[in-house]
């Protein structure tokens, strides 16, 4: 009987081996050829910039190029869709932002060819930013409390930009209206950079803007920032207080940049995933150089941020329906 045994364990061992998946050999030799990062945008913005900072680092920390393929349109929608689509072998992923999780809501569902929470496998939040509030410097406000008086003093006559309809520049304006009380004229614009030409020319009267795209006009004294959006104040702007101190406590309006995997993706190329891009976020040189841009790294644990991303589509959900916002 112990001889059956015996040979039974055996048996059952040599199955256990040979019966592994064949994704295991792939898992430990990940990566074992090129990965392809897309960006759903236009190259040059800090989405863009980020995917090609990681790439760069990630190629030598693994001896496989990493490839930053730019994906633009449909309001971030078609390289999301494109990396949805894709094999889940690690081979293909997609640097996800604040619009996805705002796409969940602004978009028809039928026209969204994918799931932010259940298409994709989160490897990582990557870096987290608020946005500024700032005027045209003829603006008569020098804090909120004044720019909430005035524009309650002239209903629907405050206009702000933003870098497009649907985006989080034009989502936190509307939170702004909503928390504060007040009624302002939305002007979508094509990209920061034309809103901004038109706030300091005077044609619109403020923006809630990414502070990348605002710095060198804010310390040039060509647009004036009134607050920051973030639950604290940013070290790029350590005199600029938050709108939550200036009488809004709730208010927190803040850009992210993340990295997704197809759903499906093998947990152990994950976990090496998220290893890696945790090592390169926690390097001195890359806090400061995202630190100069207003942007803190911020590294997680793939179901943390998964429920992060939860909590953005509610939120940003919430601002969409109130506002009636649609896309155009």
């Amino acid at each position: 009987m112990t001889a059956v045994f015996r040979t039974l364990a055996l048996a059952a061992a040599s199955a256990a081996v040979f019966a592994s998946p064949a994704s295991f050999a792939q898992t430990a030799a990940y990566p074992a050829k090129p990965v392809k990062i897309i960006v759903p945008y236009a190259p040059g913005g800090p989405n863009d910039i980020l995917a090609r900072l990681l790439a760069d680092k990630l190629t030598q920390a693994n001896g496989q190029t990493f490839i930053v393929e730019n994906k633009p349109g449909g309001g971030s929608n078609i390289g999301a869709e494109q990396v949805a689509r894709s094999a889940p072998d690690g081979y293909t992923l997609l640097i996800a932002a604040t619009s996805h999780s705002i796409n969940m809501t602004l978009f028809p569902k039928e026209n969204l060819k994918y799931d932010l929470l259940k298409d994709f496998a989160p490897v990582s939040l990557l870096m987290t930013g608020p946005l500024v509030l700032v005027t045209n410097p003829s603006v008569p406000a020098k804090n909120v409390k004044e720019f909430v008086a005035l524009a309650k003093s002239k209903p629907g006559k405050m206009t702000y930009g933003s870098s497009g309809n649907g985006a989080s520049t034009h989502l936190a304006g509307e939170m702004l209206n909503q928390s504060a009380g007040i009624q302002t004229i939305h002007v979508p614009y094509k990209g920061s950079g034309p809103a901004l030409t038109d706030l300091m020319g005077g044609q619109i009267d403020f923006m809630v803007d990414t502070m990348i795209s605002s710095m060198p006009f804010i310390t040039s004294n060509k647009i004036r920032a009134l607050a920051v959006t973030g639950r604290v104040r940013s070290p790029a702007l350590p005199d600029v207080p938050t709108i939550a101190e200036q009488g809004y406590p709730g208010f927190e309006a803040v850009a992210w940049i993340g990295m997704l995997a197809p759903a499906k993706t093998p947990p152990e190329i994950v976990a090496k995933l998220n290893a890696d891009v945790k090592k390169i976020l926690e390097a001195p040189d890359v806090k400061e150089r995202l630190a100069s841009q207003g942007f803190t790294a911020e590294p997680q644990k793939p179901e943390a941020f998964a429920a992060y991303m939860k909590n953005e589509v509610q939120k940003w959900g919430a601002i969409v329906k109130a506002g009636n916002v649609k896309v155009e």
